[in-house]
């Protein structure tokens, strides 16, 4: 019941430390604060607060996820003017509130995909700009000078001064040090080598030490993807034997092993079969058969079971 849970909730993995955590948080805090002074100056305090919750939810992608892709500063600072001209241009236009608004925010995304500014808090600042009430659009288009460029340059700066003591999340993302090898080059080569598996991507997770805004499952197909291994990772058919154990490697749900029951050899290919027997992982307790030849272009590698735990077999 609980892992059904986890796979419904879809629980994110636990790997950022403490510190980590407690700097994000404050960092939205200074952050979020400063935008606050600005915008009731300009918009007062019922209209700041239609226009700062999108600068909070450039707060999370900029403290909590400084590496991100779309946390980068021309994502910040096109995402939200452009989609604020928008916005302002779509109350002005269309007559009808919720269609300008509808447009706004629907607009302002294709927009930015086109200008590679994508910042999903853009969306949010378009619709501000529709629904923001009298305050906000007495404005007209110096919304987008005031408060909207003023709040995204605070942000920008807090972000970029307050990231700066720690030497693992500089922002933006090139000020970010490369970390020095200290394995010699010999053991790189023989790294290099070897497939990357789940505990791989947990402990340089750990390394990092900041959220990364993609899936372990993703990171593995993106790997299994250009290193050609998904489209030709055919086992030896030779090496195919009763009563040995053999899994697919896939990341996620789909991984699986299968032990090879029973074989019927045959010279020729059609009826050279193995029956096999699920014992891991998706489709447990099943049984199957398929040629050899199928059975290896199924299975990755050769495993073993050594104290309730798959390892790949040398």
């Amino acid at each position: 019941m609980l892992t059904l849970l986890q796979r419904l909730l879809d629980f994110i993995s636990g790997t950022v430390s403490h510190t980590e955590r407690l700097v994000s948080a404050a960092g939205g805090c200074v952050s979020i604060y400063a935008i606050l002074a600005i915008s009731s100056h300009y918009l007062g305090s019922e209209g700041s607060l239609l226009i700062v919750p999108s600068m909070g939810a450039s707060a999370v992608l900029l403290f909590a996820v400084p590496h991100g892709a779309l946390s980068q500063p021309w994502n910040v600072f096109g995402g939200h003017l452009v989609s604020a001209v928008i916005g302002v241009s779509c109350f002005q236009l269309v007559p009808d509130l919720f269609v300008a608004a509808a447009l706004a925010v629907g607009v302002s995304i294709g927009v930015m995909y086109y200008l590679r500014c994508i910042h999903p808090p853009g969306g949010a600042t378009a619709l501000a700009a529709v629904i923001g009430g009298e305050s906000t659009h007495a404005l007209g288009y110096h919304f987008v000078a005031t408060p909207i460029l003023e709040n995204v340059l605070v942000i920008l700066l807090v972000a970029l001064l307050f990231n700066l003591p720690f030497g693992w999340r500089r922002y933006p993302v090139w000020l970010v040090r490369e970390r020095e090898h200290t394995q010699p080059a010999a053991d790189d080569s023989v790294h290099a080598s070897r497939p990357i598996e789940h505990a791989d991507l947990v402990t340089a997770l750990a390394e990092i030490d900041s959220y990364i805004d993609v899936s372990e499952e993703d990171l593995l197909r993106i790997y299994d993807i250009a290193t050609g291994q998904a489209r030709a990772r055919s086992f030896p058919v030779e090496q195919i034997v009763l009563g040995h154990y053999y899994s697919n490697g896939d990341p996620g749900e789909e991984w699986a092993v299968r032990q090879v029951v029973d074989a019927a050899a045959s010279t020729t290919a059609e009826r050279d079969q193995v029956v096999y027997q699920v014992v891991a992982g998706h489709g447990l307790r099943s049984t199957g058969v398929s040629t050899r030849r199928e059975f290896a272009r199924w299975a990755k590698y050769e495993v073993l079971n050594e104290s309730g735990s798959w390892k790949r077999a040398e």
